[in-house]
């Protein structure tokens, strides 16, 4: 007894159609023909799949251009302009800015998220409040991971490292730093992983956010890992630095991340944005070189990151369109590349959330539909989703487009 098949979907790397049958929110049944008395959506050969995974946004300050100045573009007028608008963010208003994009998230086919809340004497706790009344408005359509962040340094303000502390026996899932703002980044790394340890939780830092090949924080973090045993629980977001070295250099680096089991995470969005402004021609892509990572045994996610603020100034939370901009600037073209990219905003943010994710009998029930043959066509036309569900219920919908011409 089935509570509801999708019928006709196309699933990657496996040939033909199948149906998958429901019950109780978890696959039941994946069959090339279910026969059962349920009801059935018949999805006309479109692409299934478990849902886009984000790996790295920040719900928090989304949406703020209104409050802000950009002249410069740089990262430092971003962290400049944000701090100054987010001592004025109010409960409500991160909670109305938050909804917007995470409602955009769901409408494009994401099913899971890792949101950052700057957590310090500027933020206060109102974001962090917001935010968690978020993951349980929104938790019938996505699941969200709530990463105590450190935006602004620590060994610098000595009451962040208590707030953090007070964050993660509060609802807090991580903890995350930015060495690069901090005068001590060594110090702030340590204590980063200080704060995880003591609530046995994961890291998650943005490091190395420049296109200098010197003064790498990545050593600092290998080593803290190392010597914790955090392997598989350690992220790092940006790591351009990584783009500015000689192929040779970054696979070295590639390979301890590897064997450390830190992943890294791909904003392409905001590191194209932000970085090479100080170059009149030739300007520089400035992103991490993720196919040589992914070469090298690394997890590779690539994320949204910010959303309509100085850090990114544009955006609407879709991971089929950042896939499809990942892919074009590092110059992909080969099936098994596309495929990677498909990875990187899929199973692999999904690994780095501890997510079991797929399609297979026994997963929860949480299915995207999207107007795609496959996950090739998926990443290379930006094919939108259709339909979209959380634990076998149907969390949203939209019709595909339909021309009108005369005939019809």
């Amino acid at each position: 007894m089935l509570d509801l098949v999708i019928s006709n979907v196309r699933i990657a790397r496996r040939e033909g159609c199948f149906d998958i049958g429901i019950k109780d929110g978890r696959i039941a049944a994946i069959e090339h023909e279910l026969i059962a008395d349920a009801p059935r959506r018949d999805m006309c050969g479109c692409l299934a799949f478990g849902g886009f995974v984000d790996g790295h946004i920040h719900l928090d300050k989304a949406c703020i251009l209104d409050r802000c100045f950009i002249c410069e573009g740089t990262l430092e007028e971003a962290v400049r302009e944000t701090a100054k608008a987010k001592a004025a963010f109010t409960v409500e208003d991160v909670h109305a800015r938050a909804a917007r994009v995470v409602e955009n998230a769901i409408v494009n086919g994401t099913t899971a998220m890792r949101t950052f809340v700057e957590i310090d004497p500027r933020a206060g706790y109102r974001s962090f409040e917001a935010i968690k009344q978020i993951k349980r408005a929104y938790a019938w359509a996505i699941d969200i991971q709530v990463c105590a962040f450190a935006q602004e340094g620590l060994t610098n303000e000595a009451e962040t490292a208590g707030m953090l502390n007070h964050a993660l026996r509060k609802g807090a899932d991580l903890v995350g730093g930015c060495p690069y703002t901090d005068p001590d980044p060594l110090a702030h790394i340590s204590r980063i992983f200080d704060l995880a340890e003591r609530h046995d939780v994961d890291v998650d830092f943005h490091l190395d956010f420049d296109l200098n090949p010197q003064g790498s924080a990545i050593p600092a973090v290998l080593a803290e890992t190392k010597r914790r045993g955090y392997g598989g629980r350690v992220s790092i977001g940006h790591a351009t630095k990584l783009a500015a070295m000689p192929a040779t250099k970054a696979g070295e680096i590639a390979a301890r991340l590897a064997d450390a089991g830190i992943a890294v995470t791909i904003l392409p969005a905001t590191d194209l944005f932000l970085l090479g402004r100080d170059s009149d021609h030739l300007i520089p892509r400035g992103l991490a070189p993720a196919m040589l990572l992914t070469a090298n045994g690394v997890t590779v996610t690539v994320g949204t990151n910010n959303v309509l603020n100085p850090f990114t100034p544009f955006g609407d939370a879709s991971l089929a369109r950042m896939a499809n901009f990942f892919a074009n600037i590092a110059q992909l073209s080969r099936d098994e590349d596309i495929a990677a990219a498909f990875d990187m905003v899929t199973i692999n943010p999904a690994h780095v959330m501890g997510r079991d994710y797929g399609l297979k009998p026994g997963a929860q029930a949480d299915i995207v539909v999207v107007d795609a043959v496959d996950s090739l066509s998926l990443v290379r036309e930006i094919r939108q989703p259709i339909a979209g569900w959380k634990n076998g219920k149907q969390t949203f919908t939209r019709p595909q487009a339909r021309l009108l011409s005369p005939e019809s």
